[in-house]
């Protein structure tokens, strides 16, 4: 009896840890198919002008109005610096939005001395957030400068309300307290002056902005962050942005535009509903509802992603802010297959139902669980007699020694065709990371992972913050 439960026990964990195998397997194949597929892109594409000058010359006359909707809480310390930012962006007619969410700090006091706000009376042309409107202020300095004074409500809900007083066709979603580089906006509404309406959004790469140096709501110097916790971030925003999310947008898969930056087309956002409330992963949540709703109508349509959109922003520089950073990604991930899990699989949906969404369950559903059950299974299988060493290298290279390899040729790709490490050191440094970060941290995001999990079975949609860092300033 004894001899029989060991057997049985034996080959369950060799099952386990197969599946594990093949999990990984599968998900490096489809992470090396898109470093080549994006490697591809950048060296056949036409390449947008690299000078801010040249873009403005091109496209000033051509560009459609924007309104550039900022929701904030609770940072009166940068405010003013990010909508002097904001205010002066490259671009030939845009207004800024700010949403006031309920901050309790002196946010809403800082904004009204520093740009001489006045309540002003104007129309909300949709209304689509929960929450009450305390009262609309205008600038007698700056007349494309607005804000909305709101109750708390979050993210999405001060997003809607700024959607419901936008009036320009397109509309800029960006995080107060990131910082878009000064020709971000006229580069994201660079594909939409040549489209014939089926454009429904467009995203930009995003990049760490801890160690740099930033002045007046810009980043003067890039610089690679003092702490290696951001800088393993470094090479999850590159492998993300620079290979996933190209490849994923050229067929037309892509799933995902950041919530620190993204351009949409107005009447597409208000015709959906405008942003979930009830979601702590609003931003995959929208996109994933305009595919469903373009494909349930039958309408031509597109979601694009343009790399040298560059927005910045704060990383996560605790454990303990990366732990609730991601346990809110992989919860918000779960919330939105769920949602519309009518997607998974059915053909009616295309590619994005028959293949981004069971990519989006085999790294987020299937993915966590088996990478971090692979590295205790396996090395207890061995231990056990059972697994040969040839198996636990195989293991271990897959997931090791494959990530680092993707890693370098991501870091390599960006290097090539962008050129955003100013330094050979620093890039030497980021190589360095891409090995350590398989030594501990990788095996940490999986059990903060595990945790959104844990927040998702028990729908605890309380807000973690991730926490911030001080900015280097001049």
């Amino acid at each position: 009896m004894l001899s029989g439960a060991a057997d049985v026990g034996v080959a369950t964990l060799i099952a386990i840890g197969l599946l594990c195998f093949v999990v990984v397997t599968v998900r490096n194949l489809v992470s090396t198919i898109q470093l080549l597929l994006a490697a591809r892109i950048f060296v056949t594409r036409i390449k947008p002008a690299s000078r801010s000058y040249d873009l403005w010359t091109r496209y000033a006359d051509l560009a459609l109005p924007v309104s550039v909707i900022a929701p904030c809480y609770n940072e009166e310390l940068s405010i003013a610096d990010s909508v002097r930012a904001l205010l002066t962006l490259e671009y030939p007619d845009h207004e800024v939005i700010l949403v006031n969410d309920g901050s309790s700090d002196r946010t809403l006091a800082v904004l009204i001395e520093e740009f001489d706000l006045r309540p002003i009376e104007r129309e909300q042309l949709a209304e689509l957030q929960k929450t009450r409107i305390n009262g609309i202020y205008g600038s007698v300095r700056y007349p494309n400068l607005i804000l909305v004074d709101k109750q708390n409500g979050r993210k999405a809900d001060a997003v809607n309300a700024g959607l419901g007083f936008a009036a320009a066709p397109l509309v800029c979603v960006i995080d107060a307290d990131s910082i878009i580089e000064p020709d971000g906006l006229l580069r994201a509404a660079e594909p939409f002056m040549t489209d014939d309406g089926s454009l429904m959004a467009v995203g930009g790469a995003i990049r760490i902005v801890n160690g740099s140096v930033v002045a007046g709501g810009h980043v003067r110097e890039i610089r690679l962050p003092g702490k290696w916790l951001p800088r393993y971030q470094i090479l999850e925003y590159l492998r993300a942005f620079l290979t996933a999310r190209i490849a994923n947008a050229r067929l037309d898969m892509l799933m995902l535009i950041s919530g620190a930056f993204g351009m949409f087309r107005r009447a597409t956002l208000v015709d959906i509903g405008g942003y979930r409330h009830d979601t702590v992963g609003e931003d995959l949540e929208v996109v994933t509802r305009i595919h469903r709703r373009m494909r349930e109508e039958k309408k031509p349509y597109r979601i694009d992603f343009v790399p040298e959109i560059v927005c910045w922003t704060d990383a996560p520089e605790s454990w303990t802010g990366l732990r609730n950073q991601r346990a809110r990604w992989e919860q918000g991930a779960l919330e939105t297959i769920v949602e519309h899990r009518r997607m998974l699989g059915n053909p009616r949906y295309g590619r994005v139902g028959l293949v981004s969404m069971p990519l989006i369950v085999i790294e987020d559903v299937l993915g966590p669980p088996c990478e971090l059950f692979g590295y205790l299974l396996i090395p207890l299988l061995w231990l056990m007699g059972v697994e040969s060493g040839t198996v636990v290298l195989a293991f271990f290279s897959l997931t090791v020694l494959f990530g680092t390899a993707l890693s370098l040729g991501t870091l390599a790709l960006e290097e090539v065709q962008l050129r955003r490490t100013p330094r050979a050191r620093d890039l030497a440094m980021i190589g360095i990371a891409a090995v350590v970060e398989n030594l501990g941290y990788r095996q940490a995001n999986l059990v903060f992972r595990l945790h959104g999990m844990w927040r998702f079975i028990r729908k605890d949609n309380r807000w973690a913050a991730a926490g911030r860092s001080a900015f280097v300033r001049q």
